[in-house]
């Protein structure tokens, strides 16, 4: 990255992106993540710094921990996935784009994951362009 960002700047970029994201460290604690009273997939405060395996449903976990090995191994630097969810208050379903990148260090070194999730219902629907002068 070039340049650097003051923490109130970065506090608030973290909160403004249409990103949930969570970020898990190379020992699998989670460290930190945004969007804390607006989030899909909502956990207590209590999960930082417990093992993300403890943060997933049973049904997911042979995936997360699929994933998190093979960044661990090198093998993987990001995997994608979607799901429609029924969310409170909506009656037609949510789309959202799950993706998890390896985090590496300057020389390649393992250093954690970042988990994102997007509601992309919306921008699956845009046709066309609009320009920013439009």
């Amino acid at each position: 990255m070039i340049g650097e960002i003051p923490e109130p700047v970065l506090k608030a970029l973290l909160e403004t992106i249409p990103l949930e994201i969570s970020v898990v460290d190379a020992d699998d604690k989670v460290l930190a993540w945004n969007k804390h009273e607006t989030r899909v997939f909502k956990r207590p405060v209590a999960a930082v710094g417990r093992e993300v395996r403890k943060c997933h449903p049973e049904k997911s976990l042979a995936a997360v921990e699929k994933i998190i090995g093979e960044m661990k191994a090198g093998t993987r630097e990001r995997a994608t996935f979607w799901i429609e969810t029924t969310m409170r208050g909506k009656i037609q379903p949510t789309k959202l784009l799950i993706e998890y990148y390896a985090l590496r260090d300057a020389s390649g070194k393992y250093i954690g994951c970042l988990e994102t999730g997007q509601d992309i219902t919306e921008i699956q629907k845009l046709t066309g362009e609009k320009r920013l002068v439009d």
